[in-house]
């Protein structure tokens, strides 16, 4: 079942490179935290790396100044997300998470086969905004689009 407004954001672990690989669970992410958390099915795609995540950098401080984290999750391993990061200049304080067992958008019901393109279980193309671990907003890409997903328009529907 796919997560709704309301909903708690499901309890499982992800991985972030730091000093070294770390295993972060959600509640440490989310708990006492206003979250915008947006996926992408795969780094270094194209749509991914050419509009989606340079959109979040872009617009990283104006979250930030409104006391709002952002994190980005993919299907993928943490190495490909530093990596990812690195070459989009993404901001220290942008987290790039890696979920490479797809636990948590499974989770979330979330995800979507992709093995038509060889690539597997991905996440569908989404973003949320939680507080306290409560998602609060949500926005679910239709498949082959991105429009409600694009910081830009989150940003222009979060609550005030």
């Amino acid at each position: 079942m796919t997560i709704q407004i309301g909903d708690a954001i499901p309890e499982t672990t992800l991985k972030r490179i730091r000093e070294g690989v770390e295993t972060v669970d959600t509640p440490t992410l989310f708990e006492g935290h206003k979250v915008v958390l947006f996926a992408v099915p795969g780094a270094f795609t194209p749509t991914c790396s050419e509009r989606h995540l340079p959109g979040y950098v872009e617009h990283y401080e104006t979250f930030h100044e409104r006391g709002i984290d952002v994190y980005c999750v993919s299907v993928n391993d943490p190495f490909v997300m530093q990596a990812w990061g690195r070459s989009q200049d993404v901001p220290e304080g942008l987290q790039m998470l890696a979920d490479g067992n797809a636990d948590f958008t499974r989770a979330l019901g979330l995800e979507m086969d992709s093995s038509g393109y060889g690539m597997g279980l991905r996440s569908k193309r989404y973003a949320l905004y939680a507080e306290d671990g409560i998602v609060k907003q949500l926005w679910i890409e239709s498949p082959g689009e991105f429009k409600v997903s694009a910081a830009e328009y989150v940003l222009e529907n979060l609550p005030s």
